[in-house]
């Protein structure tokens, strides 16, 4: 099986990369952050190589207080939450404006994952101020957040590549308070996690 691993930044799979440090049974993309970088980066992987499955790696910041730091998910459904135009105090998606399309989901390539799947915004500005998240809240209700998720999947879509999107928890969304996230903790499960995926693919 042709697998590629896609990250935004590599400390974030840095263990992972450590545990196969002899052969590698995947390739590896790291993109930048971001949903531009994302896309442009897998757009250049995917017109040199087709993959059998494309696995997005990455921490997440969660609006779902029952879901727990460090914890493991998947994702089900990834929003361009800010893909449309303002009308007055109206937020018109991209679908009603009639100019594409922003919600993607993974091209299920038929993997039964132990973990809870859950559903996601991809954003250019992460939320840390209370009338922000209300905002969101209120329009779309996400449980997650990240900067690169729905532009993997817009990638996986356009080149019909079976994808899958895992996160770890490493924050709530809540008044930017750095004091209270776990990077290390999330990274570290992401990790075990990620490793205990591969060896069984």
């Amino acid at each position: 099986m042709k697998i590629l691993l896609v990250a935004a930044t590599q400390p974030e799979i840095q263990p992972l990369l450590d545990y196969f440090e002899g052969e590698k049974p995947f390739d590896v993309l790291i993109t930048g952050v971001g949903m531009v970088a994302t896309a442009f980066a897998l757009g250049e992987q995917f017109a040199q190589k087709k993959y059998d499955l494309a696995i997005n790696l990455g921490i997440a910041g969660s609006f779902d207080r029952t879901v727990n730091l460090g914890e493991v998910v998947s994702v089900e459904q990834d929003i361009l939450s800010e893909l449309g135009a303002e009308n007055d105090l109206e937020f018109l998606p991209i679908e009603k404006l009639g100019f594409g399309e922003s919600t993607f989901r993974p091209i299920d390539p038929m993997l039964l994952l132990p973990i809870k799947k859950l559903c996601a915004i991809t954003v250019n500005t992460v939320h840390g101020e209370e009338n922000s998240i209300k905002k969101i809240t209120e329009r779309l209700n996400p449980q997650l957040e990240s900067m690169e998720g729905a532009a993997f999947f817009y990638a996986c879509k356009r080149s019909n590549t079976p994808s899958i999107q895992i996160r770890a928890v490493s924050n709530y969304v809540e008044k930017r308070n750095r004091e209270n996230w776990k990077i290390g903790l999330a990274v570290k499960n992401l990790n075990d996690f990620a490793i205990d995926l591969l060896k069984k693919l």
